[in-house]
């Protein structure tokens, strides 16, 4: 039953992909026709980067609390049997023979520019880099953020006295509802339609909402439509050396067979504007890509024994060192952004999905790794940008379907609802913390916290919306109240629009 609910899935996904690509199809008469001076007209080049955690990062192990009264109920909620799901203590040295979490050793504090009264903070073990992003500056953080429909307190909450998202705690509607504000089978998110009223500074629109392998909905407008792209850059249709047999003349025949069509099919007509759309844009976009071995975003070496330092990162949970999966998506997007003014770009958004943040079991090894591989991630991408000279210009935000429950399940934590995330950058107001951090309740002895933004298991109540958390990225991006409002229609019952996390 679940494989065929996958496929399902996979085919409804995979419909709305082809039915953009046939909507963009009238792109393709002008992709390179209009000037590259263009772009200029948005003010420079601005670029919005989203880093996707799919399966609910469990954010009570990313960021945490760390005065006693808050690590006294984290303990409680989370200390529980031979191998607790519970991190070191600031200050407590790795024990190489000990449980899982102690051998990685204490977490890491951190003082936020702005104070919140009796509190004090940490990250995980594995994030030191970030920490040090946060303290140089470059990096804030967003405190438990999450989809609300209003303003919901927890009160509220328990009388059923305001409107919810659709179907809390679910993995696909909630990676929908964070993307586009809608359940499953949403067809426009916010970056998409941000990108619909930014496309105009852009001479190859094509270019404008980018994904390195996820057919996510946030890039998706009514006019933007994601353009997918390799590891390598572009996608290529056919064979490596355009040629079909030994013969270009075949490998161009072939070409014009896969566009055309013989009859009024719908599958036809969307396979022949996806294939046409993809070798027009593979004819722009190769030749202004820097090489894939020419600048500060590393190399191709990804065989056996031949990582690259930049690419890769040591798994905590075996001690090897392997290829990362969020850099080498970081690669050909740093790639594409070095090539902006060839291509006549004035404002992209790209999107990175990073997989197995659902973490029901096995949660201490496997959320080490991923903390590991986002921490590497984010120094190649603060360190590459810097070199490329276009950090004051590129955004990177994390999100994720959902924050994780407080309390253990055993050697896991069942399904949230808010979170906390990272917001990287030259133009981020990096070093301090955005939002009220959430405190740290009791157990009530009935799955239940007491504490006002904890829910059943301490799932959070988030106290930001993500309509707040977008609207800060979309008005840095160029966006005016009034387009905000008409892609956020749940914006205008938050009483703050900009969390202030980014510089004017």
């Amino acid at each position: 039953m679940k494989s065929q609910n996958l496929s399902r899935r996979q085919m409804l996904r995979r419909l709305g992909a082809f039915g953009a690509s046939a909507a963009a199809a009238p792109w393709l008469m002008n992709l390179a026709a209009m000037s590259p001076a263009r772009a200029a007209a948005g003010g420079g080049y601005k670029a919005l980067v989203c880093v996707f955690m799919y399966g609910g990062n469990d954010a009570y192990n990313t960021v945490l609390a760390t005065d006693k009264p808050s690590w006294h109920n984290y303990l409680a909620a989370r200390n529980s049997n031979d191998d607790p799901i519970a991190l070191a203590p600031v200050g407590a040295e790795a024990q190489k023979n000990g449980a899982f979490n102690a051998q990685l050793g204490g977490v890491l504090p951190f003082t936020p520019r702005t104070e919140q009264k009796n509190r004090e903070f940490a990250l995980h073990p594995e994030l030191a880099p970030v920490r040090d992003l946060f303290r140089a500056g470059r990096l804030g953080i967003v405190a438990n953020v999450g989809p609300l429909v209003e303003p919901t307190t927890k009160a509220q909450y328990l009388r059923g006295a305001v409107s919810l998202p659709p179907k809390l705690f679910s993995h696909n509607d909630q990676q929908s509802v964070w993307q586009s504000g809608a359940p499953e089978g949403s067809s426009i998110g916010w970056g998409g339609a941000m990108a619909d009223r930014l496309m105009d500074n852009n001479t190859n629109a094509i270019f404008t909402s980018v994904t390195t392998g996820s057919a996510a909905v946030w890039l998706v407008g009514d006019k933007a439509h994601r353009y997918s792209m390799g590891l390598d850059g572009a996608i290529h249709i056919g064979a490596s050396d355009n040629q079909l047999f030994t013969s270009r003349t075949a490998q161009q025949e072939l070409e014009k067979v896969m566009r055309s069509t013989r009859e009024a099919q719908y599958f036809e007509q969307d396979h022949a504007a996806i294939v046409g759309r993809s070798i027009d844009a593979e004819a722009i976009l190769t030749p202004a890509m820097p090489p894939v071995d020419g600048g500060p975003w590393g190399t191709r070496g990804l065989g056996e024994n031949q990582l690259d330092p930049k690419l890769s990162y040591r798994a905590p949970s075996s001690g090897q060192v392997l290829p990362n999966p969020i850099s080498q998506q970081m690669q050909p997007i740093l790639r594409m952004i070095s090539a902006h003014a060839k291509l006549g770009m004035g404002r992209q958004i790209f999107f990175i999905g990073v997989n197995g943040c659902d973490t029901h079991a096995d949660q201490n090894q496997r959320h080490a790794d991923l903390m590991a591989q986002l921490a590497q991630a984010m120094d190649y991408w603060d360190a590459s940008t810097r070199s490329m000279a276009v950090d004051e210009n590129v955004t990177l935000f994390t999100a994720s379907d959902f924050g994780r429950a407080f309390a253990s399940n055993g050697d896991g934590t069942d399904h949230g609802w808010g979170g906390h995330h990272f917001v990287l950058g030259g133009a981020v107001k990096g070093g301090d913390m955005y939002g009220a951090f959430p405190q740290y309740g009791e157990s009530d002895g009935n799955s239940g916290y007491k504490s006002d933004d904890q829910l059943r298991d301490g799932s959070l109540l988030p106290s930001i919306a993500v309509d707040q958390y977008a609207a800060t990225l979309g008005s840095w991006m160029g966006l005016g109240d009034s387009e905000l409002d008409a892609v956020l229609p749940n914006l205008h019952k938050f009483g703050r629009r900009d969390l202030g996390f980014m510089k004017a």
